[in-house]
């Protein structure tokens, strides 16, 4: 009964290996000298290592959460590209699928508009 386990133990092994050794090639073969330029604050606005317990602006997640608002949006894009030569393919749907991704990135653009018009997308 256990013979038939051994090849997802094999998998989990081979997995696991895939999964580690680049992490302890690059410990291992590379360098180690950071600096003050490495440890300096890099794309988020503070310190590498401050207190955990700082206060960001508002600004900040505002950016974040209408990076990942778009993004979503966007990922919705891709099922209707790749089923796009049935919808071109099947004449009861073609308009009702072009008119779909139509409103769809009309409301996007809106969203867009609007961000920008209250000034989200700016970064003083």
């Amino acid at each position: 009964m256990l013979e038939n386990y051994f090849p997802v133990l094999i998998f989990l092994i081979v997995g696991f290996a895939f999964g580690c050794a680049p992490i302890i090639l690059g410990r291992v073969l590379g360098p180690h000298n950071p600096d003050s330029e490495k440890i300096s604050a890099y794309e988020c606005g503070f310190e590498a290592f401050e207190d955990a317990r700082m206060q960001f602006d508002v600004r900040y997640y505002l950016i974040a959460i209408i990076f990942i608002l778009f993004d979503l949006e966007i990922a919705f894009l891709f099922p209707w590209a790749t089923i796009f030569k049935e919808i071109v393919a099947t004449p009861s749907v073609k308009m009702f699928g072009f008119w779909e991704m139509i409103v769809f990135l009309g409301i996007l653009v809106i969203g867009y508009i609007y961000a920008w018009a209250r000034g989200a997308l700016d970064w003083e």
